[in-house]
């Protein structure tokens, strides 16, 4: 039995048919799933401009999410903080945290817009991640009251800020004294030992907390929790070939290129997926390895009610 947290992390991912108005409530309905089966967080995310997805304001749809839950604690996978002020980000959770007290999490990226359009429309060039260390600390510093300009409501508000890592990032998690979000990938052990060799206690964090971020399937079979995976695997491929992230679709073409082959292929590697025993233990040795002190679900799939059944099952495994 796995023996860490589950939480779940949500993109707001559209349907072929459905309009974006009904995948945005579809989130909050799988939250509030989530929330009975016992999962500890459910985060939403930040994607600007992409036909695909819809999560595009992450902490007004957490609001919505967390104003139809009761426990779960709610959060962002995360603001991408170099698209924003930091002043207003924490003004946003500051609001946040006040009308829902104790259940707010801050998670933070360093992400900025994919393409020059969308970096021109929310102001921001592509060498803004740099300066990703010193927003942070701004943002914290209104948080904590240090700083000559308050955030109200925020300062003085406890809201745990999570660092949403590749590479640099858990560098700089671990320099801050700041939780780590990391997707579970080949080089997850390394940069795991060096954020955890280097991390210097904080205020926030007295030593150091790792969420890893998987994407998981379960089903009857191996083969049917595999094909959970073909909507967003073949969306990925999409996207590879075409320049357009699309909405999901419940069937991949029968044929493919190689070139669609080829990314169809590479989206479906590192996932897992299998029986509930298969991923049971896959999850359990994946814990293991990297001491992980919690687990980040995401999994997109077309059809919904396969979804909260996988939510489901997966629930079943955690200790």
């Amino acid at each position: 039995m796995v023996s860490v947290p589950l939480s779940v992390l949500d993109r707001s991912r559209t349907r072929v048919g459905e309009s974006e108005a009904e995948t945005l409530r579809a989130t909050v309905e799988v939250a509030q799933q989530v929330e009975e089966l016992g999962y500890k967080r459910f985060w939403v995310s930040e994607h600007h401009s992409v036909p695909g997805v819809v999560g595009s304001a992450p902490t007004v749809l957490a609001a919505a999410v967390a104003a139809r839950t009761d426990q779960i604690r709610v959060g962002t996978g995360g603001v991408m903080l170099p698209n924003h002020k930091p002043l207003v980000v924490a003004e946003q959770f500051g609001v946040l945290e006040s009308l829902y007290p104790g259940r707010i999490d801050m998670g933070l990226g360093r992400s900025v817009g994919f393409t020059n359009g969308v970096r021109r429309a929310l102001g921001v060039e592509k060498d803004a991640a740099d300066d990703f260390s010193t927003q942070v600390q701004e943002l914290l510093g209104y948080l904590a009251g240090t700083s000559s300009v308050h955030a109200r409501p925020g300062e003085g508000l406890r809201i745990p800020p999570y660092i949403l890592a590749v590479g640099e990032g858990a560098a700089i998690a671990a320099a801050l004294g700041l939780p780590v979000v990391l997707a579970a990938r080949p080089d997850s052990a390394s940069l795991l030992e060096d954020y955890r060799s280097t991390f210097q206690p904080s205020a926030w964090a007295p030593e150091p907390y790792v969420i890893l971020a998987v994407t998981a399937a379960v089903a009857d079979s191996t083969e049917a929790a595999r094909q959970l995976l073909l909507p967003e695997a073949w969306a990925s491929a999409y996207s590879r070939t075409r320049g357009v992230f699309p909405p999901l679709q419940a069937d991949v073409p029968a044929e493919l290129t190689a070139r669609e082959q080829e990314y169809f292929g590479n989206a479906l590697r590192g996932q897992l997926y299998g029986t509930p025993a298969e991923i049971d233990q896959t999850l359990t040795d994946l814990v293991r390895r990297t001491a992980a002190d919690e687990l980040l679900i995401t999994t997109n799939t077309f059809d919904r009610a396969a979804l909260l059944a996988n939510y489901a099952a997966l629930a079943k495994l955690s200790g």
